[in-house]
């Protein structure tokens, strides 16, 4: 079942529901009680598994690197809202 993010438009609550595809989407905020809910767009969360072109194309390349830690991830800017926002 996927993992839904909502937002409260009246005082801002931020929730994560687990629904079905099927069910109806939440309208009501738990915090205020109003029907201000809506569904927030978030990044798909998934995981390749086996062995693909994925874990096989890229050994010892930009994403070998990336994924250990090296200069690569260390010369990007800090994000400007912290790293303490939801968006990261």
């Amino acid at each position: 079942m996927p993992i839904y993010s909502y937002k409260c438009g009246s005082c801002g609550h931020a929730m994560d529901a687990l629904q079905k595809m099927s069910d109806a989407a939440l309208t009501d905020c738990p915090a205020c009680g109003k029907p201000a809910l809506s569904k927030q767009l978030t990044a798909a969360g998934f995981q390749l598994k086996g062995s693909g072109w994925y874990a096989t194309d890229f050994k010892g390349g930009a994403a070998a690197s990336a994924s250990t830690g090296t200069a690569a991830a260390s010369s990007a800017p800090a994000p400007a809202c912290g790293a303490s926002c939801a968006c990261h």
